[in-house]
């Protein structure tokens, strides 16, 4: 299925799918008439008609029109949506979940037998094409689903196919994650502000910091004790500083956040 072909519709449109129908805009990836979103009122859809993106208020439409169809509905909607939408579910529709805590074996089974699903887990910096994303396939998806799948999302980001295990893993570690770095990209800058620097300023170093930190980290492929090593002189200023992080706890702290977050989105998924 070329690109250009392709047809991409959206049941929900809210701030996620929002995120990676802007990825797939910014990155050519698929023209704003080919996308069509639907939403129960004008509230979100909005946006998506300034951006060029056709839509409706109805679900079914979505199906009739799209080959790719995004489910990105709130948790406890998505059973009467799916209800909804079962009779118009086909064997050339790729049905693409991004629902939280709904796992593969529950849209299967809400779903026509041997339907093409795949359950995806963005995260926001999608919107700026900077994402990561995870996904794990239903049984009735093969190879060719998984590769389009991922050729699409590559404009939006690092998105790599995984076990479905991990997906309550990823939305601690990097769904939730985004928070914990602007935490930490508002510490960094207020020390400097605490030391004379103007705040604007010292949010932009914050910011171009860590991009530049994550960017040598992905392109290096180093381990990150290693780089923070090569930034280590002995009885520098780097030291002293790892120093109060060391007695602060840092490390200890930010693995109990991810594993709050990720006990928070299995315990979402039994709910």
């Amino acid at each position: 299925m070329e690109a250009a072909e392709l047809r991409v519709g959206f049941v929900g449109a809210g701030r996620m799918a929002g995120g990676l129908a802007r990825g797939l805009l910014r990155a050519g990836k698929v023209p704003a008439s080919s996308i069509l979103a639907s939403a129960p009122s004008d509230k979100n859809l909005d946006a998506w008609r300034e951006s060029g993106c056709r839509t409706t208020h109805c679900n079914l439409e979505v199906l009739q029109e799209s080959t790719v169809v995004i489910l990105a509905t709130k948790p406890h909607v998505l059973p009467g949506v799916l209800q909804e939408i079962r009779p118009a579910v086909g064997p050339h529709h790729l049905i693409v979940s991004l629902v939280a805590g709904v796992t593969l074996q529950t849209l299967q089974r809400l779903l026509p037998s041997g339907t093409k699903v795949l359950r995806l887990m963005p995260n926001l910096p999608c919107v700026v094409q900077a994402g990561a994303m995870v996904f794990a396939r239903g049984s009735g998806a093969g190879d060719e689903e998984a590769t389009l799948l991922k050729n699409l999302l590559s404009s939006c980001g690092l998105c790599e196919e995984v076990p479905e295990s991990y997906i309550n893993i990823h939305t601690g570690l990097s769904g939730s994650g985004v928070a914990y770095v602007y935490l930490f990209a508002e510490a960094l800058a207020e020390g400097a502000v605490k030391m004379g620097m103007p705040g604007g300023l010292a949010t932009r170093i914050a910011a171009q910091t860590l991009l530049g930190a994550a960017k040598m980290m992905l392109e290096t492929g180093e381990h990150p004790a290693k780089l923070r090593g090569d930034v280590c002189t002995p009885g520098g200023t780097t030291i002293h500083a790892l120093h109060q992080l060391e007695k602060g706890a840092l490390r200890a702290t930010v693995m109990n956040a991810v594993e709050a977050a990720t006990n928070r989105a299995r315990s979402m998924a039994e709910d």
